[in-house]
Formats: C-alpha cells, sequence, structure tokens
C-alpha cells in the first residue's frame, strides 16, 4: 500500500480528546461496516520498523441521530470476538511467512 491509499481518521476519546487513527482494514458482517484501525503514530512506527506488529481497535460504523457516519466501539463481546476472529484471519494472510 502507498502512502495515497492510506486512510486517517481523528477520533475523540470519552476524555475529549483528539488522536489520529489509520484504517488497516474494513470488513461488512451481519450487515454491519467494521474498521480496524491503529493509532496513527504506531502505524509510523510500524512503517519505520519493517511493519512491526501492533494492536488494532475495532470500531462499528453507524449512523448518528443526523443522518451523519459515526465510528462506535462494538461493547458486546461476542459481536467482537467474531469480528476480531475475521481481521485476524485477514491479517495473517497479508503476511508473508517465505520472505518472498
Amino acid at each position: 500500500m502507498n502512502e495515497n491509499e492510506r486512510e486517517f481518521f481523528t477520533l475523540v476519546d470519552e476524555d475529549g480528546s483528539e488522536i489520529e487513527f489509520e484504517k488497516i482494514g474494513e470488513i461488512t458482517l451481519n450487515d454491519n461496516v467494521y474498521f480496524a484501525m491503529i493509532p496513527a503514530e504506531a502505524a509510523e512506527n510500524a512503517a519505520q520498523n519493517d511493519g512491526g506488529f501492533c494492536e488494532y481497535v475495532v470500531l462499528r460504523l453507524e449512523k448518528d441521530e443526523n443522518g451523519e457516519d459515526t465510528l462506535v466501539s462494538v461493547d458486546d463481546d461476542d459481536e467482537f470476538d467474531n469480528v476480531a476472529d475475521v481481521f485476524d484471519d485477514m491479517f495473517s494472510e497479508e503476511i508473508d511467512y517465505d520472505g518472498n
């Protein structure tokens, strides 16, 4: 993926702090859209360290009361586990274990 294809989002946490995240994956599961995201700072560090692993967060895309797209955390443990399993499978397929 080149620099032009990377997508960044500025999210606000529960304390009102803004944090920039990079979207590293997107899936649709059970009619919901989910994003896997990592803090942009972690993404830069991983890129500088030959793509080292860092943990990601899972967010669900929803419409707010004004019809605007918003990202929300996945609080249901079963839903989170199902989505994380799909992302984990997707990311493991992208790893080149042979060095080719």
